[in-house]
């Protein structure tokens, strides 16, 4: 039988030190995330400290854009969740210093899994990356953690 582990989550967010939304923290990106109906969004423009290529972001940076979007609109169900698998495609270079704007939504919840899609656009409305994620329940906003039944193995 293989035991699977149990998730407990500091799901405390007061101290804000989260890279993508924490207030508190000197290095993160300090995304504020807006509900406009069923889609989250952000508005951000990545200084030059981001980038990767000179004069373009760095595409660890995208994907934590684009991580943090998805989480963010997981997290509006009363769930606390972790990224189980990701997907991101960037459709261009993206420059530094240039204002972005960062949405997902939800597009399937069960009672594990919340699978989301995110966006990265100019201001414009030009999409300049799109993402997917599954994101693992691990608790409710209560604390409780989901059921999870053992699968047994008969080897």
């Amino acid at each position: 039988m293989v035991a699977i582990p149990k998730v407990i989550l500091n799901a405390d967010l007061t101290e804000g030190f989260c890279f993508g939304c924490g207030r508190n923290n000197p290095i993160g990106l300090k995304l504020k995330f807006v509900k406009e109906g069923d889609v989250v969004k952000a508005e951000y423009t990545p200084q030059k400290e981001f980038q990767g290529w000179p004069g373009l972001l760095h595409g660890g940076i995208l994907g934590c854009l684009l991580d943090e979007a998805m989480s963010h609109a997981a997290y509006t169900t009363g769930n606390t969740c972790l990224t189980a698998s990701i997907t991101i495609r960037q459709r261009q270079p993206i420059k530094v210093e240039e204002p972005l704007v960062i949405t997902a939504r939800i597009t399937r919840h069960s009672r594990k899994l919340i699978e989301t899609e995110g966006q990265v656009s100019l201001k414009d409305g030009t999409v300049v990356a799109e993402s997917t994620a599954k994101q693992f329940i691990a608790e409710n906003r209560a604390g409780q953690p989901d059921k999870v039944r053992e699968k047994r193995s008969h080897v």
